[in-house]
């Protein structure tokens, strides 16, 4: 997986704990989507162009050890797999000794216009491809 978002935890991400609340990792993951859509060639503005969009119906998330205000995290994302409608991500976040802080994935739906499921385009299917060493299943 390749890190394509650093972010420094800043102190309003943190809790009572004095550690990244848990739903913060849920931005942080979105923040990874975007900027992999970015390295792909394949910005979110290119989706909306073209007429499609990505609803987000699923996320999955476990937390390995906590980050703390001013640690600095990096973001790996890549897609797993592209079926006729849906893109199915992993997800890892790890702290720069390298140790994995949480992972898990997501799964959007490709919709039309109106909000309806649909086909991946073409286009997109082939920058995924393209910039990943290991392709999605299936493609």
């Amino acid at each position: 997986m390749q890190t394509v978002h650093e972010n420094t935890v800043r102190f309003e991400e943190t809790d009572a704990q004095g550690v990244v609340f848990y739903g913060n990792y849920v931005t942080f993951q979105d923040e990874a989507f975007t900027a992999y859509l970015e390295a792909i060639g394949y910005p979110y503005e290119r989706l909306r162009d073209a007429d499609w969009d990505v609803h987000v119906v699923h996320v999955d998330l476990d937390y390995r050890k906590p980050a703390a205000f001013r640690d600095r995290l990096c973001n790996a994302i890549r897609v797993d797999a592209i079926e006729a409608s849906s893109i199915e991500f992993d997800y890892e976040c790890r702290d720069e000794a390298g140790d994995v802080v949480a992972e898990g994935g997501l799964v959007h739906v490709a919709v039309d216009e109106s909000g309806e499921p649909t086909r991946v385009p073409e286009a997109f299917r082939e920058a995924v491809v393209e910039f990943q060493p290991e392709p999605p299943a299936p493609v």
